[in-house]
């Protein structure tokens, strides 16, 4: 099992890259998956210097359509597809690729991509299943390209200074971690996310951004994971729906670090909302405002923050672009995705299962 520095070397380690893009020219980027999330992705990458949306993507003609009528509104031309790997086959000049499709197509998707050499900026989950996993590592670790993952809260200005202040000791040794996600259900326009098979469910596809964030405080991946949840109150809503509403998981990670995460979908408005807590031996930081609370003081500390209310995304897709330009290491690279994706797929298991779940039998 990898230490604490091991981890954190890891995490923040990212693949050779064998032709760092010319500072001076546009990075030609295409956007495969223009859904919510995918749509979302391409008005951000429209505000980012140097990216230049020369093609979109979608198995439905009419979103692709939509795509490429943002691209023009913001004084752009993106060709249309219908196919991915017909739009990589027709477009040579492709530099890199934003992708935002099902979570169950990660494999397919992601693995055609980084195997033609194009740079990729994927959405989390990394894959549904370990073995999908390690497929998408091994392709992204002998891929001409670069491969960043969609984990964009690590972007947030105010989650990255909270984690920089307990990487430097700030909090002193990490012991435990609260998490809450609390707020309305899924949207109803995107069927797929109430499909068990399509997006590994709730904490798989939602709540691993808290996860992952809890993961990096930590530096080291959980042992075991334990876990209650189900479907209380939208039982077959919509039809078909085999995903929870809500769950509680505790994860436990070495040296006696143990994380709560409380995640549903049931909440009044007034109810609703995130937290995102890590306590040291000395205080407490909250991840979401960036504060540290020490352990003997009703003093509140607002930490310096580099960079304060600039959106994460826009700054996930910038760092992805300085990546590419210059070489530098991505913060979620392919191995550190895979670590972060296993931990609520072994926290689903758990709950499903009744039973406590080892690393050791995830990763067997």
């Amino acid at each position: 099992m990898q230490n604490r520095r091991q981890f954190l070397q890891t995490t923040l380690a990212a693949p050779a890259v064998l032709s760092a893009q010319t500072s001076g020219q546009p990075l030609r980027v295409a956007v495969v998956g223009t859904g919510n999330r995918g749509t979302y992705l391409l008005r951000q990458a429209l505000q980012v210097p140097g990216i230049q949306i020369i093609a979109v993507c979608d198995l439905l003609q009419d979103r692709a359509e939509n795509a490429a009528g943002l691209v023009a509104k913001a004084g752009g031309k993106a060709d249309v597809y219908t196919d991915f790997r017909r739009m990589l086959d027709t477009r040579k000049d492709i530099d890199a690729v934003i992708a935002a499709t099902p979570d169950h197509t990660h494999r397919n998707v992601y693995t055609a991509i980084l195997e033609v050499g194009k740079h990729l900026y994927g959405e989390k989950p990394l894959a549904l299943d370990v073995a999908d996993s390690r497929m998408i590592v091994s392709a992204a670790k002998s891929a001409k390209g670069l491969f960043q993952v969609g984990f964009q809260l690590r972007h947030d200005p105010n989650r990255n200074a909270a984690e920089a202040f307990i990487h430097s000791g700030g909090i002193g040794k990490v012991l435990y971690c609260q998490g809450i996600r609390h707020g309305r259900d899924l949207p109803r326009n995107i069927p797929w996310y109430f499909d068990k098979v399509k997006s590994g469910d709730i904490m798989v596809d939602q709540g691993i951004h808290i996860l992952d964030l809890f993961t990096w405080a930590i530096g080291a991946h959980p042992t075991r994971a334990m876990g209650s949840g189900g479907t209380s109150l939208f039982v077959n809503d919509p039809p078909g729906r085999t995903v929870m509403d809500n769950y509680s998981v505790i994860f436990e990670y070495p040296g006696g670090v143990r994380v709560n995460m409380s995640h549903h979908y049931f909440d009044p408005p007034g109810f609703t909302g995130n937290q995102e807590r890590v306590f040291g031996a000395d205080g407490a930081v909250d991840l979401v405002a960036a504060t540290f609370h020490p352990r003997e003081s009703k003093e509140t500390k607002q930490l310096d923050v580099p960079n304060a209310g600039q959106d994460a995304t826009v700054r996930a897709l910038t760092s992805f672009r300085d990546s590419v330009r210059d070489g530098r290491p991505v913060m979620s690279d392919a191995e550190s995705a895979m670590v972060s994706t296993i931990v609520p797929l072994m926290g689903t298991k758990a709950i499903y299962e009744k039973r406590i779940v080892t690393w050791e039998e995830m990763t067997a």
